[in-house]
């Protein structure tokens, strides 16, 4: 399935600092198991009703600018980076 050498590469391609590649080597196979369990739900016969809405009844879009920089009001940034919490 995935090996240690593989989460090394999608870290330093994510540029995540990751001291034991081990250590998520079980955390992505326990997700991949449960992806799998999604898979076979067999929701393939469930059908997905949406009312018809006229383009006449949608909003307007409007263009609203902000005039400050959105990554300064964030509560993690670095530079022109947005620091996401580790993984544990």
């Amino acid at each position: 399935m995935v090996t240690e050498e593989e989460i090394e590469r999608v870290s330093k391609l994510m540029k995540i600092d990751v001291d034991d590649h081990k250590e998520y080597v079980d955390k992505v196979h326990a997700m991949i198991d449960y992806f799998d369990i999604l898979d076979s739900a067999g929701v393939e016969s469930e059908e997905i009703s949406m009312p018809e809405i006229p383009i006449s009844q949608l909003r307007e879009d409007k263009h609203v600018p902000f005039d400050q920089k959105l990554i300064e009001k964030l509560n993690n940034y670095k530079g022109s980076y947005v620091r996401a919490p580790k993984m544990s």
